[in-house]
């Protein structure tokens, strides 16, 4: 809460093309990293045990050509002289197998510590890209609104409501909500307060009846609305359910109504914009370009300042559930935690709307860890 004097942006893939490579193939997936390393893995010490395999047999026949030697006594000598030296190349070559064996699972063993590093980093950091992009589409349409209620608040209709209060004046200037609400869809209603608070007139009377006779004097943003200093400033409120628009969670935005409709004239009344929340925020946490395997063990998340769940992909705890980020999670980043890696950004805000601290962020569970979730829930 403070107060303050729809495009999606593109996905860039790097090296798909270059490479030859479809931008879908499963083999671009940074997961590939490990697999290669626990397949070459395998498959070097299988071989590595092949020719272990082999040259016990070599050394087998080497020590059986020995005794037949012997047997044969000075007529096999020769053959004996042969026998000892390939027994003797068996040997190295044994010890050779021995020492590629434990080189390379010790080089292989890192492959796989810095594979899984590398994973872990590439896997959080395209979670923080798409949860700051995420936080960024919410705020820029936000910064819409609070251009709208600066620039209605000037409309000669809204500003004749409060200045000259009649009934066939709240009649005209509620004619002329429902006209602005014809027109922008992503609104529930629009209220003109007069400056004791009272609503006098709105866009939607007949659907939300309970406005009629409303008075928002104890409100938060109506009365910081009441103490912008000009008509370039306004309120932007956090997320609430509005009881008078049948408890539909709102993001409401304010300004005060001048005299005249002029930047710095006197303050008259309030104009209070409720923004329909729900499926706006919705369509955005849905949107997050997530693969279909991905979406399944993923949750998109919109937080507030103190962590609130403001939206959520699953439609779960939304303006119940605390969601906390770790104390040192601030900006944007990621960490892991029990098979799960979290990406989070704060809102940098958009040109006048700084933002009021919110951020997004994905929690992504781990292949493995999401399977085994699945199975335990079946």
């Amino acid at each position: 809460m403070c107060a303050y004097t729809n495009d999606i942006p593109s996905e860039w893939c790097v090296g798909a093309r270059g490479c030859g490579l479809a931008e879908s193939d499963g083999s671009l997936v940074p997961e590939r990293i490990l697999e290669l390393s626990e397949r070459l893995s395998s498959v070097a010490g299988a071989k590595i045990g092949e020719i272990s395999s082999i040259n016990r047999e070599a050394k087998m026949l080497a020590i059986n050509a020995l005794i037949t030697a012997a047997r044969a006594g000075e007529a096999g000598r020769g053959f004996a002289i042969v026998s000892e030296e390939f027994k003797r190349i068996s040997q190295e070559i044994d010890e050779v197998a021995q020492a590629l064996e434990s080189q390379v699972r010790a080089d292989l063993q890192e492959l796989s510590l810095v594979g899984g590093a590398i994973l872990s980093h590439l896997r959080g950091q395209r979670l923080a890209d798409l949860a700051l992009n995420a936080i960024e589409i919410i705020d820029r349409n936000l910064y819409e609104r609070t251009c709208d209620v600066r620039w209605w608040a000037t409309d000669s209709a809204v500003v004749a409501a409060v200045a000259e209060p009649t009934p066939e004046g709240a009649r005209h200037a509620s004619s002329r909500l429902k006209v602005i609400l014809d027109a922008y869809t992503v609104y529930l209603d629009l209220w003109i307060c007069d400056a004791a608070g009272h609503v006098v007139a709105t866009g939607r009377p007949q659907v939300y009846p309970a406005t009629q006779g409303l008075s928002v004097a104890g409100a938060g943003w109506f009365q910081q609305a009441m103490k912008t200093a000009s008509g370039d400033e306004f309120v932007a409120w956090d997320i609430e359910r509005a009881p008078a628009l049948n408890n539909a969670p709102v993001a409401t935005y304010a300004t005060a109504i001048r005299q005249d409709g002029l930047s710095d004239g006197k303050v008259i009344g309030v104009l209070g914009i409720h923004f329909d929340w729900k499926p706006q925020a919705q369509a955005v946490v849905d949107g997050v370009r997530l693969t279909d395997e991905e979406r399944a063990r993923s949750r998109v998340l919109l937080l507030d300042h103190a962590g609130r769940v403001l939206a959520s992909s699953d439609q779960r705890g939304e303006l119940d559930e605390t969601f906390r980020l770790l104390a040192n999670a601030v900006g944007m980043g990621s960490y892991a935690t029990e098979q799960v890696t979290v990406g989070y950004a704060l809102t940098p805000g958009y040109e006048t709307y700084r933002g009021l601290g919110w951020y997004g962020a994905i929690t992504q569970r781990e292949p493995d860890a999401a399977s085994s979730a699945a199975s335990q829930a079946a």
